[in-house]
């Protein structure tokens, strides 16, 4: 009984999450393009289906991988134990971005559109190992007590400086890749593990030290991905290896395709996905299982319930795979079909900020961050105001890149002055605001939000003459965590100056 009303409770959250989405799309529908979608019936059961997994999915997290996490995080704060403390970090990064949601979605879209040529999993590999590194850093950084921008800062540096060595066809895609890793499986573990150490550590402020992880973990990717892009379509070239992928990646797509139309074996392509989803949160158990009876040497608390929590995410994983095919990918395509061929960009750009906004200020992982802000600060920042700045930001940062794939800009200009805008702010903003502005552009890119908005990229430059939906159509979502670093720190600086007025 008291799982059911938790599950219903996380159901009624879903739905909530998706209502925004929902209620643009359905005025846009109505009073805009006035039309019905052709596939409204599937549309609407794979968001029922988005809605259904996401809620297991996270009720799966909370039974069964939080506790085992944050238990983890805890005993090696107040263990000491610098090496262990530091592996950690790295594998849980790594083993909880490789089974990331919103990373798996994109990776597969990125591999279907380059023909094969970027490879799904070592992408997620590749995005992982990135994530890996990056907590591993934050936690260093933590135990140091340094200052974190001026690692975000040399960051933004290398991320610009390598992007005029990468192929264009990468650098979208690397840029988004920093907003998909953290969402609904990484945002809490890490949270609570920067929290919990900052505040077990003497010297150091839980919100000037403990913020800052997320920033580091959609930082390193876009530079490890970039890398990778240099390897694959540079260094490799045409190989026969590539070719292969790539008949390999067409066979399967006619396949699914095939298997889709007729609905035969059914049952099977149910195994497949589930076996697959299985294979994926392997890692993140893995890395538990093997800290806390190897490492700590404690047996595993409650032992049924964590069984019955990991059933949960295979479940609501899989359920969250299957409705995002069904529902929010062809909605985001279909909507930017239908008002690209319109030809009002205005309209493209209002639906973008919209779309941004409304999602940003559900999104379960600001939330929780938002009050994390307001506890540690003691009121010092309001919670709801700084979700109202991160919405904002979204908004402007998807309408902004709306506009870029409408016009055919390069990406990375767009970005450079993002990032010397930020760098700029830093230096003026206050101090406590800064890790929470950086660590705002991770929050905002949900498993919820990425789908669509990506989806929404894809459909711009599938639809608009003289755009490649590999080079263009990526890079809505490195928009998405760019402006709210931008608003934030903006929302900080009013705050003190409002402050000093009244005083």
């Amino acid at each position: 009984m008291e799982q059911l009303k938790l599950f219903l409770s996380l159901l009624k959250d879903s739905i909530r999450d998706l209502t925004p989405i929902i209620a643009v799309i359905v005025i846009f529908q109505a009073f805009i393009i006035r039309s019905v979608p052709d596939n409204t019936i599937s549309i609407a059961i794979g968001l029922g289906v988005v809605a259904f997994g996401l809620a297991i999915f996270i009720q799966g997290l909370e039974v069964g991988i939080f506790p085992l996490g944050e238990n983890l995080a805890n005993e090696f704060a107040r263990k000491g134990s610098l090496f262990w403390l530091l592996l950690f970090a790295f594998l849980i990064g790594f083993s909880t971005t490789i089974a990331e949601p919103a990373l798996i979605a994109i990776a597969e879209k990125a591999q279907v559109i380059s023909g094969g040529k970027i490879d799904a999993f070592w992408l997620r590999f590749t995005v992982a190992l990135s994530v890996g590194f990056a907590i591993l850093l934050g936690v260093l950084r933590i135990i140091l007590g340094h200052p974190i921008h001026y690692y975000i800062i040399v960051g933004y540096i290398i991320v610009v400086l390598i992007t005029f060595f990468t192929p264009p066809e990468i650098v979208g895609l690397a840029y988004d890749s920093g907003g998909v890793t953290t969402s609904t499986v990484t945002v809490p573990l890490v949270t609570a593990l920067g929290i919990g150490l900052a505040s077990s550590i003497k010297g150091r402020n839980p919100v000037i030290d403990g913020f800052g992880l997320i920033a580091f973990a959609s930082l390193t990717p876009m530079i490890f991905v970039q890398i990778y892009g240099i390897i694959v379509y540079t260094l490799l070239g045409d190989t026969s290896t590539t070719q292969t992928v790539t008949e390999i990646a067409n066979q399967t797509k006619d396949v699914v395709e095939k298997e889709v139309e007729t609905y035969s074996n059914w049952f099977m392509d149910i195994i497949y996905g589930l076996l697959s989803v299985i294979k994926d949160i392997l890692p993140i158990l893995f890395v538990v299982f093997f800290f806390q009876l190897v490492i700590i040497k404690k047996p595993i608390p409650h032992l049924h319930k964590i069984g019955l929590g990991i059933l949960f995410v295979i479940i609501g994983l899989y359920s969250f795979l299957v409705g995002l095919e069904m529902g929010l990918f062809p909605l985001g395509e279909s909507m930017a079909l239908q008002l690209t061929q319109m030809g009002n960009m205005w309209l493209i750009y209002l639906f973008g900020f919209l779309i941004g906004f409304a999602t940003t200020m559900a999104e379960p992982a600001l939330i929780a961050v938002a009050l994390k802000a307001k506890e540690v600060s003691a009121g010092k920042i309001n919670d709801f105001i700084l979700r109202v700045f991160v919405a904002l930001g979204v908004g402007i940062g998807i309408a902004l890149g709306c506009y870029r794939i409408v016009v055919g800009d390069s990406i990375h200009y767009y970005i450079i002055v993002g990032y010397i805008i930020v760098i700029i702010m830093t230096y003026f903003a206050p101090r406590y605001i800064i890790p929470i502005a950086y660590d705002s552009g991770g929050v905002t890119t949900s498993t919820v939000t990425v789908p669509l908005v990506a989806a929404l990229g894809l459909g711009l430059a599938s639809n608009i003459e003289g755009r490649n939906p590999l080079i263009d159509g990526f890079g809505l979502i490195a928009f998405a965590s760019l402006f709210p670093m931008v608003t934030v720190m903006g929302y900080g600086m009013l705050s003190e100056f409002i402050k000093k007025e009244e005083s």
